[in-house]
C-alpha cells in the first residue's frame, strides 16, 4: 500500500526574510548587457508607456545602441569577485543571516537578472515557515524598483506551487528611519570632517516626473511649487522626490554638517521627458561657478555600491568635476555590509516582521 509522505512541519517560529535589489548583467559583456536590459526595460514600470511604443524603442533603438555603452561602464568597475552591487548585495545577506540568527531564514532575490526572485522564495518557502518577510532594498518608495519588485515577489506567491503560503510582512520605505540615517553618518563622518568639503551634495537616481504626479492625491502640490519638498505632508508623504528631501534633512542632522552647505540633485536621467530636478550634472557646473572646490557626494537611494555609484558618478562625476576646475571629490560609500546598517536593518525586520 502507497503511504503518502508527512508534509514537513515548520520550525517554531521561523521567519523567512527575501531581501530585495534590482539586478546586474550576468558579466560585463555585451551579451549579457543586452540581456540585463532587454528584462529590465521589458517591465512596464520601467519605460511607463504603451507596449507597442515600449517594444519599438526597447528592440528599435536601446538594444541597439546602448548595450556596448553600458558594458564598457560595468566593465570599469567589475571586481573579481563580480558585480559589486551583486558582492555587497550577497555581503548583507550573510551578515543579516549571522545578526539575525535564528530561527530566521535571509535569502537575496533580484529583480532582474539572478539570483532571481523565484529562486530566493523557492529556498524560502521548502521550509515551511511560519511568516515571510520581504525587504526591498530602496530606501525612498518608486513604482518602478519597490512597486515592480514587490508586484513580482506576489505574482510568484500567486502562481505556486506552493500549497500553502505563510502570512507575508513587508518593510516598507525608510528614507527617515534612523538606523538608515546612523549608518550613514557611521560611514560617513571621519570621511567628511577628514576631507573639509566646501559643499555636500546628496545625488539620488531621478525619474520621470510623470512617475511622482500621479501619488499626489490633491493634484495640486508635486512640482506645483519651488518648496514643495521641504518638509512632508499628507500630499507628498508617498512621493519619491520629497521622500529624497526628507532623507537628506535627517542626514545633515546625522552627519554633524554644521555650517557647511549641502544640497539635493538627481542623477541618471535618461530620454528626453522631464526629470526630476535639479540635474546632478548641471548643478555640479554651478557648485564650481559659485568657487566650491572640494565636493562631498554622497548617494543615499542606495544601500550598496553600484554601476551608479562606482562609475556614474566616483568615474564619471569625478572627471567633470576635474574638467570643471574642482580640486577634489570625495565619494562616501554606501552602508554596504556595514555592522551599524547591519543592526538596523535587523531592527527594522524585527519591527515589521
Amino acid at each position: 500500500m502507497e503511504v503518502s509522505a508527512v508534509p514537513k512541519s515548520p520550525a517554531p517560529g521561523t521567519t523567512a526574510v527575501l531581501l530585495l535589489n534590482l539586478g546586474t548583467p550576468d558579466a560585463p559583456d555585451v551579451g549579457a548587457v543586452r540581456r540585463y536590459l532587454r528584462e529590465f526595460l521589458s517591465d512596464p514600470r520601467v519605460l511607463d508607456m504603451n507596449s507597442i511604443g515600449r517594444a519599438l524603442l526597447l528592440h528599435g533603438v536601446i538594444l541597439r545602441t546602448r548595450p556596448r555603452k553600458t558594458a564598457a561602464a560595468y566593465a570599469s568597475v567589475w571586481t573579481s569577485a563580480g558585480s559589486p552591487l551583486l558582492v555587497e548585495s550577497q555581503k548583507l545577506r550573510d551578515a543579516l543571516t549571522q545578526e539575525l540568527g535564528e530561527p530566521f531564514q535571509v535569502e537575496l532575490g533580484m529583480r532582474y537578472g539572478q539570483p532571481s526572485i523565484r529562486s530566493g522564495l523557492s529556498r524560502l518557502l521548502e521550509t515551511q515557515p511560519e511568516r515571510l518577510v520581504v525587504v526591498p532594498l530602496f530606501p525612498q518608495y518608486t513604482n518602478a524598483a519597490t512597486g515592480s519588485a514587490l508586484a513580482r515577489v506576489f505574482e510568484l506567491l500567486g502562481q505556486g506551487p506552493w500549497k500553502t503560503l505563510p502570512p507575508v510582512h513587508t518593510v516598507p520605505a525608510f528614507f527617515d528611519d534612523s538606523g538608515f540615517l546612523e549608518a550613514w553618518a557611521a560611514i560617513g563622518c571621519e570621511r567628511i570632517q577628514s576631507f573639509a568639503p566646501d559643499h555636500v551634495l546628496f545625488s539620488y537616481h531621478g525619474v520621470p516626473e510623470r512617475q511622482i504626479r500621479p501619488l499626489d492625491t490633491t493634484g495640486q502640490h508635486c512640482l506645483a511649487k519651488p518648496d514643495c519638498c521641504e518638509a512632508l505632508s499628507a500630499a507628498n508623504r508617498a512621493c519619491y522626490r520629497a521622500q529624497c528631501f526628507a532623507t537628506t534633512r535627517g542626514l545633515v542632522d546625522a552627519l554633524r554638517l554644521g555650517d557647511t552647505p549641502a544640497s539635493v540633485s538627481f542623477q541618471s536621467r535618461l530620454g528626453r521627458t522631464p526629470w526630476i530636478r535639479p540635474y546632478t550634472d548641471l548643478v555640479v557646473g554651478e557648485l564650481a561657478q559659485q568657487g566650491v572646490r572640494r565636493l562631498a557626494v554622497l548617494c543615499p537611494a542606495f544601500v550598496a555600491d553600484n554601476l551608479e555609484t562606482l562609475e556614474e558618478i566616483d568615474i564619471r562625476l569625478r572627471s567633470q568635476w576635474s574638467e570643471l576646475g574642482g580640486e577634489d571629490m570625495l565619494l562616501v560609500p554606501c552602508p554596504n555590509a556595514h555592522p551599524t546598517w547591519t543592526r538596523a536593518l535587523a531592527n527594522l525586520i524585527r519591527r515589521h516582521g
